[in-house]
């Protein structure tokens, strides 16, 4: 699922020429890389094999098992009255509950004020939790494909005192997740086991791609915020994602912590603005435009290899 040994290559040489000298540089290289758990749009349809409450709870139940605390992107248009009890045990424990407007519509950047007044939407449905931030994530990761219309919804979200709560590793998680389902609405009786191994694999392969191209930019690791959603292959695979990154080196860091990074609180003036913020440091540093796709993760980068596996 990276592009490729070229890709490949060319990032590690980006990155083993671009460290900073001294020793605090050295040190910063060697950090390990931390990842933070950020789930997207809080839809909480049942689904086979699990209710959507019962997928919130096996969410949650993985998180206590780790001692790690996440953030909850919510679309507004998701929230109702069986969904409540969701956002308030988020809050309970000690979980971020952000923004991620009400219609979660594509932000082109033609409307920022329309944009905004549907940003400001959602806000009642949230501000009854204590867990709720002014964190806002940019639904599809579109961030306008222009620079005034991006530059004015950046004007509009700190005017409202929100913060982009950027995604440092995009995945394509939901389309596997779709794979899935599919296949068990056709046979409830199927085995998941080979689209937990695909999650596992793909969710590993993107963590590594943008943490090659943290490397390549900024010199050294971070602490990632990974983009998942609130669907089956997540209640049902978070727990074995997150054991397998404390397995293979990774730290397991709050969001909260995270977003707290230096790292994490810059906007670049890449265009088409939005992807992964390393997608945007790379593309904005003018050093790797024959190396990223756009955009960063799609269906159509994992349809063949799904394809090709049965799934």
């Amino acid at each position: 699922m990276i592009a490729g040994p070229t890709r490949r290559t060319l990032l590690r040489a980006a990155g083993a020429t671009t460290l900073l000298a001294g020793a605090s540089a050295a040190a910063a290289a060697a950090r390990t890389p931390g990842i933070a758990i950020t789930i997207d749009d809080f839809d909480l349809s049942d689904t086979p094999l699990m209710t959507g409450l019962a997928r919130d709870a096996a969410i949650r139940a993985a998180l206590r098992r780790h001692g790690v605390k996440a953030a909850g992107f919510v679309a507004g248009k998701f929230v109702n009255a069986g969904g409540r009890p969701a956002l308030a045990a988020w809050s309970a424990e000690g979980q971020i509950l952000g923004n991620h407007s009400f219609s979660h519509s594509y932000y082109g950047g033609d409307d920022p004020a329309g944009e905004m007044a549907d940003i400001l939407r959602c806000e009642p449905l949230l501000t009854p939790y204590p867990g709720f931030r002014r964190l806002f994530r940019f639904p599809y990761l579109a961030e306008g494909k222009t620079a005034e219309g991006r530059d004015a919804l950046r004007a509009l979200l700190r005017a409202h005192r929100y913060r982009n709560a950027h995604v440092t590793i995009d995945t394509s998680d939901w389309y596997v997740d779709h794979r899935l389902v599919q296949r068990l609405t056709a046979d409830p009786t199927a085995d998941a086991a080979p689209y937990r191994a695909y999650w596992l694999q793909h969710i590993w392969d993107r963590a590594n791609y943008y943490d090659g191209l943290a490397r390549a930019v900024l010199g050294h690791s971070i602490d990632h915020t990974i983009l998942l959603h609130h669907r089956l292959a997540t209640g049902l695979f978070l727990d074995d994602g997150l054991t397998m990154f404390r397995d293979r080196g990774w730290r397991l860091v709050d969001a909260a912590a995270a977003f707290a990074t230096p790292e994490l609180n810059v906007d670049y003036d890449a265009l088409p603005s939005g992807q992964s913020l390393m997608w945007a440091a790379a593309k904005a540093s003018g050093r790797f435009e024959d190396q990223l796709r756009y955009p960063g993760e799609d269906d159509t980068y994992e349809k063949p290899q799904m394809d090709a596996l049965g799934l």
